[in-house]
């Protein structure tokens, strides 16, 4: 299959194609704002050097949260774009799936527990726990002391924590709770593990219409939700 992903969810915008077997990806460090303006000609450039017309694509992925609300967002709604004038199939994929799976993917044992982590701002972090590529743990928007607890529960076993905040986590973490854990910091792009999991789990085998209907992940309410967290909607005269 031929298939787009897009990931700018957050630092780095990144977008990724496979043809057949074959994935060729780029990515760059920019500000969050400038993700709406360099993603469709990174996308352009991207097919001309796999040598595809966009309408060679079988299928479009994105990054589907947690990550930066603005950034999520712009991957949505280009996917969805472009899958609906394409006519071709769409499907999120869970961003801290993605950090996991390329911890795991570099792993010699595949029963390891893998702490996925990124920066959430006010002092606090997305995660999530896998043992190796299978989830154990949903989605949580936690501080430092939180995340510690729920590593407690495991404190035979040895857990790496993966991720672009994986050191800023680890220097949160009290010293006697530091034994025994790893850090594996990718501070980069995530796209080609969207790929590979829509692959090994066929994404798009399976009729996935209503995700054109859904909306990223965002863990954590918007500001506007939680200043306002009763809307009054007023009925049309």
């Amino acid at each position: 299959m031929n298939i787009l992903a897009i990931d700018s969810s957050g630092t780095y915008l990144s977008a990724a194609v496979s043809r057949g077997e074959e994935i060729l990806f780029v990515e760059t460090k920019t500000d969050n704002m400038k993700h709406s303006e360099l993603v469709m000609d990174m996308i352009d450039s991207l097919l001309k050097k796999a040598a595809l017309k966009p309408a060679d694509l079988n299928g479009c992925l994105c990054m589907g949260g947690p990550g930066s609300f603005t950034g999520l967002r712009i991957g949505y709604s280009i996917a969805k774009g472009l899958s609906l004038s394409l006519s071709i199939p769409f499907a999120p994929v869970p961003t801290l799936d993605c950090v996991a799976f390329s911890c795991a993917s570099s792993s010699p044992r595949d029963d390891a527990l893998i702490l996925p982590v990124i920066q959430a701002g006010k002092n606090t972090f997305y995660s999530a726990l896998f043992r190796g590529e299978k989830r154990l743990k949903p989605d949580t928007d936690s501080n430092a002391a939180q995340i510690a607890e729920t590593i407690c529960g495991f404190k035979n076993e040895n857990v790496t924590i993966a991720g672009p905040a994986a050191s800023l986590l680890y220097d949160s973490l009290p010293p006697d709770l530091k034994t025994g854990i790893a850090i594996a910091c990718e501070n980069t792009g995530f796209v080609k593990q969207m790929i590979l999991i829509a692959k090994k789990q066929d994404l798009f085998q399976n009729d996935n219409t209503a995700f054109l209907y859904s909306g990223p992940e965002y863990v954590r309410k918007t500001d506007a939700e939680i200043n306002n967290p009763h809307p009054v909607h007023k009925t049309p005269q």
